[in-house]
């Protein structure tokens, strides 16, 4: 539907409903205030897909009701993969996490014996930082002041580097930090352009969501499919020659480990792209929510922080805001939304405003901030829950590294399917080949053609995936994203069903020439 038929249908709409007159409306009763056409307007601009307003979850939803209530299809379940839920797909929570929860929520089971030492000492700090001695007290705004010097040091000893704790706020997971970052750097100043932020394509959907909700200019730049979906400099610096007509750009958002690429940036990426900011005057956020979750030996997680100081003056300067949650990797304690960020090079004027919307929130999740507390400060070498708890994490790890690998391999074994390494983060983002004849058929059926083949694997076989057109794309491209999460056997059966329904679908929808590469 055209933009002038909608607002020609809006105008009905709004003209049938309140014919009058404001005065003669008031004389009518009472009038809503909040309408379709008077609510911000960015509201109307943006989609995201996790996970109410995509149809296919709904739909993959909608099925699963059916099924409990005994309506038959093709399959006996639906695979719901639209997320990236750990436990929701099998993850096992780690014990050392559950015992300083269950010991917190119930202080009266540390006079129980089974508990181990390291963990009583732990539950002791965190109840007598608390008002009360009790997890149902309120926090301060800004978190427990021991949370935050623990956050501290972890980042202090993961980069090598000073942290403290009063460039620390923890907040409930990383989206609340990136969304209240977005919004404070979203000001126009006397341009009147608005601001621009480089997002990557793909990307996570907060990102381009949020900037369209706050009035700011989405600046794309495209990853790489073709090197595992690295990010190139030159495709930077491109992407922002191109949008100074359009905005004032002043924030470069990178996603490290990437969601949905599975890319993990090295050494001198971030060195380019730290040299590229500053060239730029751009705030790096960085959101560094996969850490734990990289799969190559060869290849470790660095900070932004970390580079960013070991390259000393002048970029050093940087300002900077890294987010971490304790939502993924192993502890994957999602229901909890736990998160925190770090902010550096900011004046203290900005740290006040920062403290002051938090405030705005009054407190933050106390159960949340416990998770924070043992995501970084795990159980040392010479402590006594250490051994569970690093046979645990090398469990886990092991596994999705086994996992990541065999969606790689399977989804590169059959024509029409291409996938790239994974290296890090917990997705599988494929590319589909798609015939003409599927593309037509797509807009027949008024779909993009991803989310057509998205649909058509659901309602046949049950399997929930998110079409790339959620995520970002090049044109004439088509992907779909997937969690390798589910436990080995479980995803054994979910690639065997993605393969089987491929090859039909491919057959049903063959043509002599595929639209988007040689195959």
């Amino acid at each position: 539907m055209s933009n002038a038929r909608k607002k020609k249908n809006k105008s009905s709409f709004i003209n049938e409903k309140f014919p009058h007159t404001m005065e003669e409306n008031n004389n009518l009763g009472y009038i809503p205030n909040l309408r379709t056409d008077t609510i911000n307007q960015n509201f109307k601009h943006f989609e995201f897909p996790w996970p109410w307003p995509s149809l296919l979850v709904n739909k993959a939803n909608e099925i699963t009701a059916e099924i409990r209530k005994g309506k038959k299809f093709p399959f006996k379940e639906v695979f719901h993969l639209h997320s990236g839920d750990p436990q929701g797909l099998g993850q096992k929570p780690l014990t050392f996490v559950r015992k300083i929860l269950s010991l917190c929520m119930d202080p009266s089971l540390l006079q129980n014996g089974d508990y181990p030492s390291d963990i009583k000492q732990r539950v002791s700090t965190i109840l007598t930082n608390c008002i009360g001695r009790n997890t149902g007290s309120y926090s301060l705004s800004l978190g427990l002041e021991v949370v935050r010097k623990q956050v501290a040091k972890f980042i202090q000893l993961r980069d090598g580097v000073p942290a403290h704790y009063e460039d620390i706020f923890l907040t409930p997971g990383a989206t609340d930090a990136l969304r209240v970052l977005l919004y404070m750097l979203s000001y126009k100043d006397e341009s009147d352009k608005p601001v621009g932020v480089m997002v990557p394509v793909p990307q996570y959907p907060l990102f381009s969501c949020t900037a369209v909700e706050y009035g700011m200019y989405q600046i794309k730049y495209y990853l790489n499919e073709d090197t595992d979906w690295s990010l190139d400099v030159p495709e930077l610096q491109r992407a922002i020659n191109a949008s100074r007509i359009h905005c004032k750009p002043k924030v470069l958002v990178i996603i490290n480990p990437g969601n949905p690429s599975g890319f993990v940036l090295s050494k001198t990426d971030i060195q380019n792209i730290i040299k590229f900011a500053y060239k730029e005057s751009l705030f790096i956020l960085a959101d560094e929510v996969y850490q734990d979750n990289v799969y190559d030996s060869d290849i470790e997680f660095l900070s932004f922080k970390k580079i960013l100081f070991e390259m000393g003056p002048p970029y050093d300067q940087i300002q900077l805001a890294s987010v971490m949650s304790g939502s993924k990797g192993c502890v994957a304690e999602c229901g909890a939304r736990s998160g925190y960020c770090e902010i550096l090079n900011v004046d203290s004027e900005v740290k006040d405003v920062l403290r002051k919307l938090s405030s705005l929130k009054n407190v933050q999740n106390i159960p949340a901030q416990i998770v924070t507390y043992c995501l970084t400060n795990p159980p040392q070498p010479e402590e006594p829950s250490h051994k569970l708890y690093e046979m645990e994490k090398k469990l886990i790890l092991n596994s999705l590294r086994e996992r990541a690998q065999f969606c790689y391999e399977k989804l590169n074994g059959v024509p029409g399917l291409s996938c790239r390494r994974v290296i890090g983060a917990i997705f599988v983002y494929p590319r589909i080949h798609l015939s003409r004849k599927a593309v037509k058929e797509a807009e027949a059926r008024n779909q993009t053609p991803d989310e057509f083949y998205a649909m058509e694997l659901l309602e046949n076989h049950g399997v929930c995936v998110l079409p790339g057109c959620l995520f970002g794309q090049r044109t004439g491209t088509y992907h779909f994203r997937m969690p390798f999460l589910s436990q080995m056997e479980t995803l054994k059966e979910i690639i065997e069903t993605i393969l089987c329904f491929h090859q039909s679908f491919m057959e049903k929808f063959k043509d002599d020439i595929c639209q988007t590469c040689n195959i």
